[in-house]
């Protein structure tokens, strides 16, 4: 699993890193909030590194790119990706995006339908209604000591300065906590082919998921048996259900080729 290229373009005034594997159609992989490129997709990339040219993007305050002094939003991560894009002479692409990477996406679609050809949302949101009972209270409280330590230990192996990560989580949990709900023509708007996919212990309830896929004109649904994201990645204490990850990447791609 090597990458054929990677490096850094200059984007909305901050350096954004990438990594680009293989080779064919593009598949933009967009990550979760506190993650990475690898973090997220690694299993994803092992899996497809053959099958389509995989474009990971670190976003701002992420993995090895810039950070900005300005809050955090998807509409301007969905900028930047697109930009990043434009950079590479990338003219349309597929786009895969995880957790906070899902509204990324969808954000991609509504903003720059030109540059979709196909989306796969995953563990994604767009009203505060549609998350777990607590969660939105449980963002409110949440203090550096209670980020997940994987996040920690993989953001500091990719950028060791302290100050960067609590950068990082300073401007993830301030998103989350003032997330305002988005309209339905956000995803109304939606023109290509969605699959939208969740858990059925994720942290967002299934209802939700169903309903973004109503919203959505040629869209399809995929509940899995899984909570956040381990249906495509191993959960934070390292175990891995394969069967379920080889499943969920074989309908992607499935998706993907129709």
């Amino acid at each position: 699993m090597n990458p054929v290229e990677k490096g850094y373009k200059r984007v909305n005034g901050i350096q954004l890193y990438y990594e680009i594997y293989g080779a064919g159609k593009p598949l933009v992989l967009i990550h979760g909030g506190g993650s990475s490129i690898l973090f997220d997709f690694k299993e994803v990339i092992r899996r497809l590194e053959n099958k389509f040219q995989l474009i990971g993007i670190d976003l701002q305050n992420h993995g090895r790119s810039e950070h900005r002094d300005i809050p955090e939003t998807f509409e301007q991560d969905a900028r930047d990706v697109a930009a990043l894009l434009g950079e590479l002479n990338i003219k349309k692409a597929s786009f895969w995006g995880f957790s906070n990477g899902g509204n990324t996406v969808m954000q991609i679609a509504h903003l720059y339908p030109d540059v979709v050809e196909k989306l796969v949302v995953a563990s994604a949101f767009y009203k505060r209604s549609g998350m777990i009972d607590g969660f939105f209270e449980g963002m409110q409280e949440a203090t550096f000591d209670t980020m997940p330590e994987p996040f920690k230990i993989n953001f500091l192996n990719l950028n060791p300065d302290f100050s960067k990560l609590e950068n990082l989580f300073d401007k993830d949990c301030k998103r989350m906590q003032t997330f305002e709900d988005w309209d339905d023509e956000v995803l109304t708007s939606i023109h290509s082919p969605v699959l939208f996919i969740s858990g059925d212990k994720d942290v967002m309830k299934p209802e939700h998921t169903v309903a973004m896929w109503r919203l959505v004109k040629n869209s399809q649904l995929m509940i899995l048996p899984a909570t956040h994201g381990t249906y495509m990645m191993a959960d934070f204490d390292g175990s891995m259900d394969i069967d379920l990850i080889d499943f969920t990447v074989k309908e992607i791609e499935n998706f993907l080729n129709k």
